[in-house]
């Protein structure tokens, strides 16, 4: 197969751009396009030789895009829009102004891309702006599959993806990240659940059983993590996490008191032998509450007899319960494993921590992608 000519859209720190080079398929990224001035550093230090465009892509022509000559168009549009805890502006949000702008400008190509491979959120699939790409994507006759794939689901056996590729071929998929990259990143299996046997005595145990068994959690939240947690064929966290001792300081991400006393209830804990978590965001470090999972780093204590000893401590009492479990931030290294960037991938030095939660909080999963895109050409 010749080498693909690749237009990066909405590039951030280059998710796109590894998996891309982790599928193999002969390609060269032309050029990258972002805005973030934070995101652009940071591609630019990973990817020194790569023409990076910092501008809007409203700023763009069609002239400029018609001289990059490109045969695939890899992008990842803004996520806010869609996102089910945002406030769902879609189209009327003036973030989705850039992506309208691409699909208006796509049949007037001289030369239409012969792939397209778009990600963004469980959201997008019942967007306004999801029915405007399928629109122009019909009116340049192109055949397309939509997905949703979480980073758990990249595939087992051969009957889990269809595809039908044509002359031009477009993959939109869907991410949750709700689990981690496989063992192989070629060898994937379903987002973990309790089997239909298991299920099934589960709902009629406890189908009305709401009581809370200890940190706000009832019975089938801590049996949907414990069948998570039970699925072997997904990596334990420990194979993810900085070892002590190296140059990072994990002092600096323990919890602050204060942290530890007003959000303890909240908090999705995990241990290093876990092998889920829920989603990192943008906000991680920052806010508590929905943005990521905290690591309990003394496997010595039991999670829950602290939390069962909390009630009618005082403030001093508790956080000194509290303080046993050593809970502290995933570092930035961590998630960025967990998100399959390779060891190489790095951050200039005057990016602050706060800086990098975000950017790989608007980032994807390398290997997802990486076998999306290798499928799709194949």
């Amino acid at each position: 197969m010749e080498q693909l000519r690749v237009l990066e859209l909405y590039s951030g720190i280059g998710g796109m751009h590894y998996a891309l080079t982790e599928s193999s398929v002969p390609a060269e990224v032309v050029a990258a396009v972002d805005v973030n001035t934070t995101a652009n550093e940071i591609y630019k230090h990973n990817f020194p030789n790569t023409l990076l465009l910092p501008k809007t892509i409203e700023g763009m022509t069609l002239n400029d895009f018609n001289k990059l000559d490109f045969d695939m168009i890899l992008m990842s549009p803004p996520c806010q829009p869609f996102t089910r805890i945002g406030l769902q502006g879609d189209v009327s949000d003036p973030r989705t102004k850039s992506f309208l702008y691409i699909l208006e400008l796509l049949p007037r190509l001289n030369k239409l891309p012969r792939f397209i491979l778009l990600e963004n959120v469980k959201g997008f699939e019942t967007s306004s702006a999801r029915d405007a790409l399928i629109k122009t994507l019909k009116e340049c006759e192109y055949s397309f599959q939509e997905l949703m794939v979480s980073p758990t689901s990249v595939m087992k056996n051969k009957t889990i993806y269809y595809f039908y590729v044509s002359y031009y071929s477009l993959y939109y998929f869907s991410q949750i990240l709700e689990g981690f990259p496989k063992t192989s990143s070629s060898d994937a299996t379903g987002t973990p659940t309790i089997s239909n046997t298991h299920s099934a005595s589960l709902s009629s145990n406890m189908s009305d059983n709401k009581d809370i068994i200890y940190k706000l959690e009832t019975a089938q939240d801590l049996e949907r993590k414990r069948s998570q947690n039970s699925e072997e064929s997904i990596r334990r966290l420990q194979d993810f996490l900085e070892e002590e001792g190296q140059e990072t300081d994990m002092d600096h991400y323990l919890l602050p008191p204060k942290t530890l006393l007003r959000y303890a209830m909240l908090m999705d804990i995990v241990s290093p032998t876990c092998r889920r978590s829920v989603c990192f965001t943008k906000g991680y470090g920052h806010y508590v509450e929905g943005t990521g999972s905290v690591l309990q780093s003394c496997s010595d204590v039991e999670l829950e007899s602290v939390f069962k000893s909390l009630e009618g401590l005082s403030e001093e009492e508790k956080l000194k319960q509290l303080s046993r479990l050593k809970l502290r931030y995933f570092t930035p290294r961590e998630i960025a494993n967990l998100m399959g960037f390779p060891p190489h991938f790095t951050f200039p030095p005057n990016i602050s921590i706060k800086q990098q939660y975000r950017v790989l909080g608007n980032s994807l999963n390398v290997h997802v992608v990486a076998k999306l895109i290798s499928l799709l050409v194949s």
